[in-house]
This record gives C-alpha cells, sequence and structure tokens, in this order.
C-alpha cells in the first residue's frame, strides 16, 4: 500500500533524486549540493518546524515517488499569533504509475495543524486542485510584472536564457540601446525603454543597505497589513541569507528609499547583471508611496544598466505599477487555503503581506546552482 508520511533525513537521497528528474535534468545525477541544501532547507534550517513539515509519497515498493515541499512561517493577524505552511515544489515522479499521489500529498498538507497554507508557485493543474480542496486563487497575487529600460538588451536577454550563444550579440544590442535613448527625454514614460537621467520626486534619495540594514525595515515597512510575517531574528536573517544568494540573477541589491531628513518611505531588494533583466524579490512601501518607491526602483535599475526589471505583483503595488509603463503575464497562481472565513477574506482584499520574502521565492532552489 503507498502512504503520505512526513520527510525524514533518510529520505533526501531519493526527494534530490526526484528533483533532478523532475526539474534539472534527468540524464545527471544529482549533485550532492542539492541534496545537502534539501536538508537543510527543509529539516534543520532556523524556522524549520516539525509540526509542519514536508511530505513525501512512498509507493506499494517502498520507494518514495512524490514530494511536496513545505516550510513554516509565524505569522500575525492584528493580536493573533498564526502558523503558515508555504507548499514549494510539489512533484510526483513520472514513471510513477499512481495518478493520485500528488492529490494525495496536497490533501494531506492541507490537512495539518496550519492555520492557513499557501503557495506562489501553483500550476494550472495544481491550482485546480487547491480550489478542489477548498483553496482560494488570488488573482490580484498572481501575476508576473515587467519593465523594460534598454529594449535591445532586454530581448536579448529573453533570447539567450533559451540559447546562450545569443550572448554573442550583447555589443550590438548595447549600440541599439544607446541610439534608441537617446531620443528619450529624462522622465519621459514610453513602453519602448527609460531614459537615463531624471531626479525622483519630493526630494527622495535611494540609500544603499546591507541585509541586516534592509532587516530592520522589515516590520516598520509591513505594519500596515492585516496579516503579515512575525519572523524571530534566526528565521529572518536565514531567509536574506538565502535571498541575497543567487548567482543565476546576479548581484543582490539592497536598498532604502528615504526622504532628505532620512526616513525610510520604503525599500527594496532586487537581483542585477549589468545588461541582463533584473529579478525583483521584494519592494516594501508605506501606505501612499507605493508610486514614488517604483520610481526609486526603475531608477535605481536604470542607473546600474539593467536591460528590465521583472518580479511578482501584490496588490498593495498595484495601481500605481498602472501608470509605469508596466506588463504583466501569468505565469503561475498564487492560492491560499484556509478555515477561518476572516483569513481568507484577508487574502481576498489583498490585506495579507506575502509573496517574495513571505514565499518561496528566496529559497535557492530559485536562481540558486548546486553543481
Amino acid at each position: 500500500m503507498s502512504e503520505v508520511r512526513p520527510l525524514a533525513a533518510a529520505d533526501i537521497p531519493a526527494v534530490a533524486a526526484l528533483f533532478q528528474r523532475v526539474f534539472r535534468d534527468p540524464a545527471k545525477p544529482p549533485p550532492a549540493e542539492l541534496a545537502a541544501y534539501l536538508d537543510r532547507h527543509y529539516l534543520t534550517a532556523p524556522g524549520c518546524d516539525p509540526r509542519v513539515a514536508p511530505l513525501v509519497h512512498v509507493g506499494a515498493a517502498g520507494t518514495v515517488t512524490g514530494f511536496i515541499g513545505v516550510n513554516a512561517l509565524p505569522m500575525v493577524f492584528g493580536e493573533r499569533r498564526l502558523v503558515a505552511a508555504i507548499c514549494g515544489s510539489l512533484m510526483v515522479d513520472p514513471r510513477a504509475e499512481d495518478a493520485m499521489a500528488a492529490p494525495r500529498l496536497l490533501k494531506s498538507f492541507l490537512a495539518g495543524p496550519q492555520d492557513l497554507s499557501f503557495s506562489e508557485t501553483a500550476s494550472e493543474v495544481s491550482a485546480q486542485m487547491w480550489t478542489k480542496l477548498r483553496g482560494v486563487a488570488l488573482p490580484d497575487y498572481s501575476l508576473d510584472w515587467g519593465r523594460l529600460i534598454r529594449p535591445a538588451s532586454f530581448l536579448l536577454d529573453v533570447a539567450a536564457s533559451r540559447l546562450g550563444a545569443a550572448r554573442l550579440l550583447a555589443p550590438l544590442a548595447r549600440g541599439v540601446d544607446r541610439v534608441a535613448r537617446r531620443r528619450m527625454q529624462p522622465g519621459e514614460l514610453r513602453w519602448s525603454g527609460v531614459a537615463d537621467g531624471g531626479e525622483l520626486k519630493g526630494g527622495l534619495v535611494v540609500r544603499p543597505l546591507d541585509a541586516a540594514g534592509f532587516a530592520a525595515l522589515i516590520a516598520p515597512l509591513t505594519q500596515h497589513f492585516a496579516i503579515r510575517p512575525a519572523w524571530d531574528a534566526a528565521q529572518r536573517d536565514h531567509v536574506l541569507a538565502e535571498a541575497a544568494h543567487k548567482p543565476e540573477f546576479g548581484e543582490p541589491i539592497f536598498a532604502a528609499v528615504e526622504t532628505a531628513r532620512g526616513a525610510a518611505v520604503g525599500a527594496f531588494l532586487y537581483h542585477h547583471r549589468p545588461g541582463a533583466i533584473a529579478r525583483v524579490l521584494q519592494v516594501l512601501a508605506r501606505p501612499g508611496q507605493a508610486e514614488a518607491v517604483l520610481d526609486a526602483l526603475i531608477r535605481d535599475a536604470t542607473e546600474r544598466g539593467a536591460a528590465g526589471l521583472r518580479g511578482r505583483t501584490q496588490p498593495a503595488l498595484l495601481a500605481a505599477m498602472l501608470g509605469r509603463r508596466i506588463a504583466f503575464t501569468h505565469v503561475a497562481s498564487s492560492v491560499v487555503h484556509a478555515r477561518d472565513p476572516e483569513i481568507l477574506a484577508a487574502f481576498r482584499e489583498g490585506a495579507a503581506f506575502v509573496n517574495g520574502l513571505a514565499g518561496e521565492q528566496w529559497s535557492r532552489l530559485v536562481g540558486g546552482r548546486f553543481d
């Protein structure tokens, strides 16, 4: 008989092999660093909670045929303390014949003791399974956004992600961008790019930070959300350290957006490689300051030579994005499950701070290297 049970340390080699087959290169064995990382990430890292554990599906032959990654996240809802469970990788061995492995894993996960469960990377099939189990899809949390800065370099970076040899055309792309952007006026809004120069409104300035400086701003810049993370220092610092280490995406950029007197109105974290599309992991803004913070983010990325920006939406930022020549696509869905209708209502109203650091994208499984 098949069964679903919590992940054990002895399962890690099988889970790493499954991860390699499903998400990486099935022709190669899983690298040792991948197994070591999965062990730390799911079993021993700060914030791991045995009550909210990853699950494996074990087939009739006694082998691991499926896995659902789970990370615990302490949150607050008003005065209430909540335990949230973040659903990460849901995978089933393509060679297995048990068609119910994935639904069993998800059903067992959602039946756990946590107050709420969510995912920001649910595929179309996974999202359908969530909704059949009384989960709720969240359209305003489910969009990827992009802002084009250097058009030729942007298109080249997209092409190079599929055909690496395309990067040989980088000098030509830079030349095209120089010519095109000379025709733009500083501050001019165009779909085709962002000009150099221009000042931020209201005398705002961007101040570079380290991870510790960024960590200190998370609580004051998220306190207006009804549901928000309540990390202890060890888990928060672990999340930021992992979030910074994404060599596939480039150098981490931590920054605050401040008034002339040094008061922070927002902050952002993104990863940057010159001439490539920068990956935005987190944008924080005080109420009423989202437009200014987005302008500062776009200006900072422009000055660093980024081809464009790409990130994940949050409802609190959507209205400001609509006026900044930002395009939206749907790649994966954010979904939530909770037994308390008040929790679900807060998510539907966009009053929950999730995605990014309060989600799945911070881990090295996204943008990391293990070879």
